[in-house]
C-alpha cells in the first residue's frame, strides 16, 4: 500500500479540520446536547468512516478496506467500553452536564495524538523487528484475561485511579473543588488555581493512554498499514462525544461488552502470535526458519469480531432487561 506524504498530509488536515468543526459547531457553547442533535452527528460521522472505506477501496483496493473496516469496527467497539469510563469519570468529578462535552472533545483529541506516537512507534517496530508480533499476540491474550478477571469492578477500579490523579495534582499545584463555569485554571484571591475541570480532564487523558495501550496492537493484528491504523482510529473516536449522549443509558444494560471485547482480543491475540510464527525469524523457534501454520484471514476476522459483538450486545440486553451495570457512586462532598 502506497501512500504519499501528500495523502497524509491531506488526511490529517480534514482530519483537525472536522475536530475544529465540532468544537466550533457544537462545544463551544456551553449545553447539554438534545438526543436528536447526539443521534444526528452519530449517524454523520459513522455515515463518514463508513465512506471513507469506500474510497480505500477505490484507491488501493477491496483487501486494504477490508483491513480498514475490520480495525474500524474493533476500535469502535472498544471506544464503546472506554465510554462506561468516561461516565465514571464524569460522576467522580461531578462535571456538570453542560460542560462534559468540552471535556470529551479534548479528551479524545489528546487521546488521538497519543495514538499516533503509539501507531508509529509500533510501525518502526514491526517493519524492524518481526518478532514484535509475539509481543503484540501475548499482551492481547493477557489483556484479554485481565478484562474478564476485571469485569464487573471497573466502577471501583477507575475510581481508585482518579484518587491517585487527584492526590498527586494537589501535591504538585494549587486546587480548587469548585467549578468556575468550563475554565481549566481560575483566580482566587489573586492566586491561580487548577478547577476540577482540569482534574477530570487528566483523568481522561490517562484513561485514554492506557486504551491506547490495548487498541494499537490489537489494530496491528489486523493490518500492518499505519495509514489504516491510523484512519480506523480517527475515525473511531471521532463522533465517540455524541455517542456518549447518545448512549449513556445504554451503557448500563451491556454488561457483557466487556467478556465480547475481551474475546476479541484473545481472537486477534491469537490470530498475531500465528501471524509471527509464519513470519518467524527467532532462533529458538523452528531454528530460526518460518513455521508452517494457518492465517486467519481479514474476511474471517471481520466476520469473528462482528460475530461477537452481536451475541454479546444481544446476550446483555436480555440479561438486563429491568437490570443495570453497577452504578458510578456519588462524590463525596
Amino acid at each position: 500500500m502506497q501512500v504519499t506524504a501528500l495523502v497524509w498530509g491531506i488526511t490529517i488536515v480534514v482530519i483537525l479540520g472536522l475536530f475544529v468543526f465540532d468544537f466550533f459547531a457544537h462545544v463551544r457553547t456551553p449545553h447539554e446536547p438534545t438526543f436528536r442533535e447526539s443521534g444526528f452527528w452519530s449517524a454523520v460521522y459513522i455515515g463518514l468512516a463508513l465512506a471513507f472505506g469506500g474510497v480505500v477501496a477505490w484507491k488501493w483496493g477491496g483487501t486494504y478496506a477490508g483491513e480498514y473496516y475490520a480495525g474500524f469496527v474493533t476500535e469502535k467497539a472498544l471506544s464503546v467500553d472506554n465510554l462506561f469510563i468516561f461516565l465514571i469519570i464524569m460522576s467522580t468529578f461531578a462535571v456538570p452536564r453542560m460542560y462534559q462535552q468540552k471535556v470529551l472533545l479534548i479528551g479524545i483529541v489528546v487521546a488521538l495524538v497519543m495514538r499516533g506516537g503509539f501507531i508509529a512507534v509500533g510501525a518502526a517496530a514491526i517493519s524492524t523487528f518481526s518478532w514484535v508480533f509475539y509481543l503484540f499476540g501475548l499482551f492481547l491474550v493477557y489483556t484479554a484475561i485481565k478484562m474478564v478477571r476485571e469485569s464487573g469492578h471497573e466502577v471501583e477500579g477507575e475510581q481508585k485511579r482518579d484518587s491517585r490523579v487527584v492526590a498527586l495534582t494537589k501535591r504538585l499545584v494549587p486546587t480548587t473543588e469548585d467549578y468556575d463555569g468550563d475554565k481549566l485554571i481560575t483566580r482566587i484571591d489573586g492566586r491561580r488555581v487548577v478547577t476540577p475541570m482540569l482534574l477530570a480532564l487528566l483523568a481522561i487523558g490517562f484513561a485514554d493512554l492506557l486504551f491506547a495501550l490495548d487498541s494499537i496492537p490489537a489494530i496491528y493484528g489486523l493490518t500492518e498499514e499505519p495509514y489504516i491504523v491510523f484512519t480506523a482510529n480517527a475515525f473511531a473516536l471521532m463522533g465517540l462525544r455524541q455517542l456518549y449522549f447518545l448512549i449513556g443509558g445504554l451503557l448500563d444494560r451491556l454488561v457483557y461488552l466487556s467478556y465480547g471485547l475481551s474475546a476479541i482480543l484473545a481472537f486477534i491475540g491469537v490470530k498475531l502470535v500465528l501471524h509471527a510464527l509464519h513470519e518467524n525469524t527467532l532462533p529458538f523457534i523452528n531454528g530460526g526458519e518460518h513455521v508452517s501454520v494457518p492465517e486467519i484471514s481479514t474476511g474471517l476476522s471481520l466476520s469473528v469480531i462482528l460475530g461477537i459483538l452481536v451475541v454479546a450486545t444481544v446476550a446483555s440486553l436480555l440479561r438486563t432487561r429491568g437490570k443495570a451495570r453497577p452504578q458510578p457512586a456519588e462524590p463525596k462532598e
